[in-house]
């Protein structure tokens, strides 16, 4: 009786194992071959998509700024420097930093298409449309980790995290569009282009590589993943930007203080560009007009970076907003005073590109 008690009692416990095993493969095979593109998904007009491709990923942005790289990425020289997810940075000595509509788009490829192949194909477009490829490489060539997409933490940073990371993305996990965009990877190939447009230069970022999972996205796994960004020249909408000297007292006295986002800089630079004289030209009416006082002025950065470069960074921004103050519209340099808080006081996540950029400001604080 006990033998048959214990062997029943063995069937059960291998069928209930059977059944999580079953449940557990089924969560994890989520990723699909497309068929379609996703709701509300389309081609840039700039750049086509190779035939029989479907998009899974899409995101455009009416403004923003985008930074493409024009030779590999290398490590950091400061040790200390780590992105979000505790990666070693990594960044090109050369790139470009430009500002207007972003597009990206993530297509899977239909099968047996190699990157190579699929990157000679866009390299065609852009030739067709009357642009050239600034910049390419390949595999370890690109520099990071060309193994990685833009998921991971701990090691270090990836081409595509140049660009965005996982925690960006709007799609679901487990989804073709999270799949394509967070996955392993192989076989990685980039280039950077520029495509002139009657309002300016547009800029085109096309990464291609083969996807590599055997769980959750193994229905895409050995498939060829292409990711295409196109900067678009735009105007930027000037609302709310430059703050008129009155409305910068009015929120002194009544707050202590008032953000700025009228100032310009580079990314990662302290050189202060044309496009903040009309703020700055408000300030130091605000301060002609009240001779006795004498303010804080503080630079403030989104989290992307070591906290110690972006402390030095937003503080070197403030002194290049104190200076231009001295210097061009003759401010008193013992009323300002210059300080940096980097990232310590965020006023929106750090989690989206708007919320980094409402991050990146300049201060006025009430010191009389």
């Amino acid at each position: 009786m006990r033998t048959r008690f214990f062997a029943l009692a063995a069937k059960l416990l291998a069928a209930t194992f059977s059944l999580l095993v079953g449940a557990t493969n089924f969560s994890f095979a989520d990723a699909t071959v497309p068929t379609a593109d996703i709701d509300g998904a389309s081609d840039n007009a700039l750049v086509k998509r190779y035939e029989g491709s479907f998009i899974v990923s899409y995101e455009k942005l009416a403004y923003t700024d985008f930074s493409l790289p024009l030779s590999p990425l290398k490590v950091s020289q400061d040790p200390d420097a780590r992105d979000k997810n505790n990666n070693r940075v990594f960044a090109p000595d050369k790139k470009i930093d430009a500002e207007g509509a972003l597009t990206r788009i993530a297509y899977v490829l239909p099968a047996q298409r190699s990157p190579l192949e699929v990157l000679r194909n866009y390299e065609d477009v852009i030739a067709q449309g009357g642009g050239e490829v600034l910049f390419q490489c390949k595999k370890e060539e690109c520099g990071g980790a060309s193994d990685r997409s833009s998921d991971g933490g701990g090691g270090d940073m990836s081409l595509t995290m140049y660009s965005f990371s996982a925690s960006d993305l709007k799609d679901a996990d487990f989804s073709n569009g999270k799949c394509a965009l967070a996955s392993s990877i192989a076989d990685q190939r980039y280039f950077t282009a520029r495509m002139p447009q009657d309002g300016g230069d547009a800029y085109v970022a096309v990464q291609t590589y083969t996807l590599m999972d055997t769980l959750y996205c193994k229905e895409l796994n050995g498939r060829t993943i292409a990711i295409v960004h196109v900067l678009e020249p735009k105007a930027r909408d000037k609302k709310m930007v430059v703050v008129e000297a009155a409305k910068m007292q009015e929120s002194l006295t009544a707050n202590g203080s008032i953000s700025l986002y009228g100032i310009y800089f580079d990314t990662d630079k302290a050189d202060i560009k044309p496009q903040s004289d009309p703020t700055l030209k408000e300030i130091a009416t605000l301060l002609s007009n009240e001779p006795k006082m004498a303010v804080l002025v503080v630079g403030h950065t989104d989290n992307q970076g070591s906290f110690d470069h972006n402390v030095d960074l937003s503080s070197r921004r403030a002194n290049a907003v104190k200076s231009a103050l001295a210097t061009q519209y003759g401010i008193d340099t013992n009323r300002l005073t210059a300080a940096g808080a980097g990232m310590m006081a965020p006023v929106a996540s750090n989690d989206t590109d708007d919320g980094r950029a409402k991050n990146r400001r300049v201060v006025l604080v009430k010191a009389n």
